[in-house]
């Protein structure tokens, strides 16, 4: 039996675990996984934290490959999200039909969660500068509660700690309780895809080939498609 560490950003937890898990009773592999935000992970790796399969966005594993941080050939994207809307389950839904609908819904909110951009999520630094773009930074600062990652947002709103939210849409499907509003509007959209590569410093690589095979299987793009990931493969 082999253990594989697995390090992946949360938009594609879902998949990671549930593809994971069977891959583990298929193989007799045992994964060992950490999800965290993508800047977190890509200092732990940057100091020597090395994983069998590292999973980010595309643009973070794009630099450190040009600097030489994995197999070649083992750079594979997984799939896409966008930046999406989220409500209490039950709760009005506002209207975010367009930019100016989206910052007169955050402006009415009496909280709004996102994630920490210090906590190096992806979603949470998108939404400062957006924030900024908007002429609003200021005052949605002064009512923000703050989440880790995009999971934290979804269980923030879906325990009614903020009346509205914003990450990936994977993230939102994945809190029972929150409600996905809608994704941003017009120029405001967003997203991100998110790969897998192998690192050189990799203790299992052949099983860490094995394990992206299975989360790249055609046969599972359907469930990514419901999970709120656009497949890349």
């Amino acid at each position: 039996m082999t253990a594989i560490k697995v390090m992946s950003a949360g938009a594609v937890q879902a998949m990671v675990t549930a593809l994971g898990g069977e891959f583990e009773r298929e193989s007799g592999h045992k994964i060992s996984t950490t999800f965290n935000t993508a800047g977190a992970l890509r200092e732990g790796f940057l100091a020597g934290d090395i994983p069998d399969v590292l999973i980010l966005p595309a643009s973070s594993i794009e630099v450190l490959e040009k600097a030489g941080h994995f197999v070649p050939g083992s750079r594979i994207d997984l799939g896409r999200t966008v930046t999406g809307v989220v409500v209490r389950a039950g709760s009005a839904v506002p209207d975010i039909s367009t930019p100016e609908a989206f910052k007169r819904a955050l402006l009415a909110a009496k909280s709004v969660s996102y994630t920490d951009p210090k906590a190096g999520g992806s979603s949470g630094n998108f939404f400062v500068g957006l924030l900024e773009r908007l002429g609003i930074a200021d005052e949605i600062a002064r009512k923000a509660v703050m989440g880790n990652r995009g999971h934290d947002v979804a269980q923030l709103v879906a325990d009614g700690r903020a009346e509205l939210g914003t990450t990936f849409i994977s993230e939102i499907l994945t809190v029972s309780g929150a409600q996905v509003a809608g994704p941003l509007p017009g120029d405001l959209h967003n997203a991100n895809t998110y790969t897998a590569a192998i690192p050189v410093r990799a203790s299992e690589p052949e099983a860490a080939r094995a394990l992206v095979a299975k989360l790249t299987d055609p046969a599972s793009r359907q469930r990514w498609t419901k999970a709120g990931l656009e497949p890349a493969f």
